[in-house]
């Protein structure tokens, strides 16, 4: 087994565990969506799979601006489980801006009142509902995007917010560095485990369909590859997976030949580019929502256990069985020409922080 040990930077871990906080993440985001905020002032916002990763943040970020500048935005958040996530997180649950409201996005109750936002979020990139039920992934979301648009156009609702994936592009060729969103390469349509890209490919024309009918501002999210708090650290990602196991002081294990390529953006900078998007996003328009710094999947073992254990990680080589083993990184023009959104937190930093949040004690 080929193990690496890289030397341990001097990087201000001892002085990060004593000084970060959630709620200084939420302190940024509520500075830097800034002026935006005033545009939902009294504003009433539907949320489609707000209690997942970027559901948490998005209602995290929103209770803490209405806080800290007297927003009265309110928000329904739409949810299969709501028992569960009141037990999760109770103090989003309880608050009083916020609303519960039980059932699934393909055949939720739509007379629940007016909404003049609509932040349609839900269907994770299950890796596990891609591989075991094709159907059902491919269902959820196209059914699920269909209502929600239907809804959108019931309620005379202003703005919508999609979120899709960066997955819509397919492969992204090895000499392509960054794919920008008006690259035309598309994932392989008989290739069932490309269901969930095709799926989002399928709903972003169904954005442009009702854009085109039925006049609907929808601005569309294509993200990329997260971290930080919240994240689980026990699916399918990589980058969860190197942070759980260096936590635990166990060397970081790649699996496969460690050569594709990804990006990560941190789910603060992320959570200020979706309430941008919301408010001041180009109707009708895709923006990759993702860092565009490439790292190698090896070289992202190689920053997890450096910065959180001793540097020890191991490739194994084995044969990469996932849906893209090339790359995976967009070009973030667009969004930084449109709005003047850029990254602000580093790799290292993003990884860090996620730690930090998930327990870790320092290095072992």
């Amino acid at each position: 087994m080929p193990s690496t040990t890289l030397n341990q930077p001097n990087d201000g871990v001892k002085e990060h565990m004593s000084s970060w906080s959630l709620e200084q993440d939420l302190h940024f985001i509520c500075h830097a969506v800034g002026g935006a905020w005033e545009k939902l002032r009294d504003k009433k916002i539907f949320i489609t799979g707000g209690t997942g990763f970027i559901g948490c943040w998005l209602l995290e970020s929103l209770r803490y601006a209405n806080m800290q500048r007297g927003l009265n935005i309110q928000a329904t958040v739409l949810t299969r489980d709501p028992d569960t996530f009141r037990k999760i997180k109770p103090h989003l649950a309880q608050y009083p801006g916020f609303t519960l409201l039980m059932g699934d996005i393909t055949q939720f109750n739509t007379d629940v009142g007016n909404y003049t936002h609509l932040i349609h979020a839900a269907t994770d990139a299950s890796a596990q509902l891609n591989e075991e039920n094709p159907r059902q992934m491919f269902d959820t979301v196209i059914n699920g995007t269909r209502r929600a648009l239907d809804f959108a156009v019931d309620k005379s609702i202003e703005r919508v917010l999609f979120l899709s994936s960066g997955a819509v592009y397919g492969q992204q060729p090895w000499e392509m560095e960054h794919v920008s969103e008006d690259w035309l390469g598309a994932p392989h349509c008989l290739d069932a485990r490309a269901t969930y890209a095709q799926a989002k490919r399928a709903a972003e024309t169904l954005c442009a369909i009702y854009a085109k009918q039925f006049d609907t501002q929808i601005s569309i999210a294509r993200i990329f590859a997260l971290l930080g708090p919240f994240l689980k650290l026990d699916t399918h990602f990589a980058a969860g997976n190197f942070i759980r196991d260096a936590m635990a002081g166990k060397p970081v294990i790649v699996n496969g030949n460690g050569l594709p390529c990804r990006s990560y953006l941190y789910a603060a900078d992320l959570t200020v580019w979706l309430w941008r998007m919301l408010v001041d996003g180009k109707p009708n328009q895709a923006y990759n929502v993702g860092s565009n710094e490439s790292v190698s999947v090896k070289q992202l073992a190689q920053r997890v256990a450096t910065v959180l254990a001793k540097g020890e990680y191991s490739v194994l080589s084995q044969v990469d069985a996932g849906w893209n083993p090339g790359r995976y990184v967009p070009n973030t023009k667009a969004i930084e020409k449109d709005l003047g959104l850029v990254k602000t937190v580093s790799l290292d930093e993003a990884i860090l922080r996620t730690a930090l949040w998930n327990g870790w004690k320092g290095k072992k």
